[in-house]
């Protein structure tokens, strides 16, 4: 924990020559498409569900975290494709293989709006594609974006999934957290000129952050390779503090109702590794008990059509939140908000060891929507 890891192998001050290095080919069964917008061509791809066939499903649509890409989700699209699922992934501009704004252009004036608009065209043409419907999954700064798209009422979806996101409340404690991790962090960010990638510019400071102990070094190193140049300053700052009404988030999700054996039907979930470093269960556990709240407000006041009673939730969850033990159950289903963790997995639960522990989890709930 206490090495320093200066290293400028990783930093990169321009953006990629696009005539020079030709794109990465996608992950095998999945294919790239290009949404056009007014800024750039942005990055989409696409699982090819393996019973093309069969009766339409509704789509998984996902948005990456801070240094990511559509390429993060290779390994849950493929095991969707494998279900007849089809998933979309977007890259925000300046990930993946979107169109890149210059480094100032990125880092100093690319806000969370902005990053929002990316998302929004992808899922327009999605939705042009596939309907209306579909489930709406965020992992990281890109699940605070999916919960401000819906906060804004600029999207409706039947399900919400945030995986290791950053809270609606701000993430002052996730960079808390990451600070207690690196030490160095900040001297580090100062000798590498206030780079946005020097807290990740060495892949052991990557595995650190972002992974369990039991992921590979060569499984790092390819992951190095693939985060973006640089990074927007602007869209984690912008979520330092609370930045989203739950309600209005809770509001946007359609279909709320109950089901056989239980009293309402899950149309969020909560997911994060137990080996999670930044966003930990303790984080998550709190993001879940918000949305548990919020719905009962919501059902109190009769904004919802919701066809459970369940006031009171909010005194029972919050004593809950105080038990340690509560923080670590694998696995807790009450009151529309499913909150669950990944044995084993650290941060990007996604690409860690145990992904697959993780994408049943998702299945599960895309089932129930």
């Amino acid at each position: 924990m206490l090495s320093f890891y200066l290293n400028y192998r990783w930093l990169f001050w321009s953006r990629p020559c696009e005539k020079k290095v030709a794109p990465l080919a996608p992950a095998p069964g999945l294919r790239r498409h290009w949404v056009d917008t007014p800024s750039g061509n942005i990055e989409v791809l696409y699982n090819e569900p393996v019973d093309a066939s069969s009766e339409l499903r509704m789509p998984i649509f996902f948005i990456h975290g801070g240094m990511g890409g559509a390429w993060v989700w290779a390994e849950y699209m493929q095991y969707f494709a494998a279900q007849g699922i089809p998933c979309y992934a977007v890259s925000l501009r300046g990930h993946g293989n979107s169109w890149s704004p210059s480094y100032p252009m990125m880092v100093y004036f690319t806000t969370r709006r902005a990053l929002e608009e990316d998302a929004l065209a992808a899922i327009r043409w999605v939705r042009e594609r596939e309907g209306d419907d579909m489930l709406l999954v965020g992992h990281s700064s890109g699940g605070g974006i999916s919960q401000s798209i819906l906060s804004d009422k600029r999207l409706r979806v039947r399900g919400l999934a945030l995986l290791g996101a950053i809270p609606g409340f701000g993430s002052l404690g996730v960079y808390r957290n990451w600070v207690a991790l690196d030490p160095w962090c900040m001297l580090r960010l100062i000798l590498q000129g206030g780079h946005p990638n020097s807290p990740l510019s060495h892949p052991a400071l990557t595995k650190q952050s972002f992974f369990s102990g039991g992921v590979s070094d060569a499984k790092v190193l390819d992951f190095q390779t693939r985060m973006c140049r640089y990074e927007s300053f602007l869209w984690p700052i912008s979520m330092l503090r609370p930045f989203v009404h739950v309600e209005d988030v809770v509001g946007s999700i359609q279909g709320w109702g109950g089901y056989p054996g239980s009293g309402m039907t899950a149309r969020v979930l909560v997911m994060t590794g137990t080996e999670d470093k930044l966003t930990t269960p303790h984080i998550m556990k709190r993001v879940a008990i918000a949305y548990r709240n919020a719905l009962s407000r919501l059902v109190d006041t009769e904004k919802t059509h919701a066809e459970e009673n369940h006031r009171n939730i909010e005194a029972n969850d919050e004593g809950e939140d105080d038990d340690e033990s509560q923080n670590h159950h694998e696995r807790d289903e009450r009151h529309g908000v499913w909150f669950t963790l990944v044995p084993g997995a650290g941060h990007h639960l996604q690409n860690d060891v145990p992904w697959e522990v993780g994408a049943k989890r998702l299945l599960e709930f895309y089932e129930r929507l």
